[in-house]
């Protein structure tokens, strides 16, 4: 994180006055690096950090989605309604594995160690340690993404054409994950019940995502709507009607924007509380 870090001047000696001793002159405090300098610099190092412990579990995520499509295979037929939601819930889900789980236990982790204090002494934004923590975690669910979804549609005999969506899906959806399961990290009292939470939240995901929504009692219908993913994956699964209606595909992604800002915002304040406390 170089271009973050700001050499501190040399604390000056006592100086005395009155022959008491006592210092008469503090040091000056190093100015706060600017949000998009400071979101480039934790998102490396978090990417740098994270790359070589996340990417076997990134193949645990995308296996993961790729067995719950092929079970799902033997019950639901290719080309239907419900073959859209599976395909596009478990594309969904590997984002909601890493972004959601993942940053839940490690920022539950990053609080029992006392790893917050050493981001609460750099002079970074705090909004700019949650966002570069979550942009470094969403970015390692895109290969898996991709092959989950080209897998799906080739299982269940859907169009290829529009995975190109996927280049919104994944931030929009990773935002929102993100967010969330870096507030149930933070706000969580100990590591165990943070990584309790984030599995708990990708439960939900595969529960509320993968499932057809016309197959859910009536309950659970109400509870899809308060999942920020679930926009995501309805914006995905739109695309492969014949004919998309790209009005209401973008709307959904425009509702998981939205949730997504939230979302971030409040694990920023999340931050702020258990550094600053």
């Amino acid at each position: 994180m170089r271009s973050v870090q700001t050499r501190l001047p040399a604390l000056p000696g006592p100086r005395a006055e009155g022959g008491n001793g006592e210092a008469a002159q503090a040091a000056a405090l190093a100015p706060r690096a600017k949000l998009p300098a400071a979101l480039g610099a934790v998102y490396r190092a978090q990417l740098s950090r994270a790359k070589v412990a996340r990417i076997p579990l990134l193949f645990v995520a995308t296996f993961q989605s790729l067995g719950i499509m092929v079970l799902m295979r033997g019950v639901v037929g290719a080309g239907s309604e419900a073959a859209r939601a599976v395909v596009s819930g478990s594309s969904v889900l590997v984002v909601a594995f890493v972004a959601l789980n993942l940053l839940a236990q490690y920022f539950g982790q990053l609080r029992a160690s006392g790893g917050l204090d050493h981001y609460a002494t750099l002079p970074v934004p705090p909004a700019s340690v949650v966002l570069g923590a979550a942009a470094a975690y969403a970015s390692f669910t895109v290969p898996g993404t991709l092959v989950t979804a080209a897998a799906g549609c080739l299982l269940f005999h859907l169009p290829l054409g529009n995975l190109w969506v996927l280049g919104a899906v994944v931030p929009l959806a990773g935002a929102a994950l993100s967010g969330l399961g870096a507030t149930l990290g933070l706000l969580a009292p100990r590591p165990e019940l943070a990584t309790l939470a984030g599995q708990l939240g990708m439960s939900a995901a595969l529960l509320l995502g993968v499932l057809p929504a016309d197959h859910m009692p009536f309950l659970l219908v109400y509870a899809r709507d308060l999942l920020p993913s679930t926009y995501g994956v309805e914006a995905f699964a739109r695309t492969f009607a014949a004919a998309p209606d790209w009005f209401t595909v973008f709307g959904d992604l425009a509702v998981c924007a939205a949730v997504g800002v939230v979302s971030l915002a409040v694990a920023t304040w999340a931050y702020r509380r258990a550094a600053y406390r």
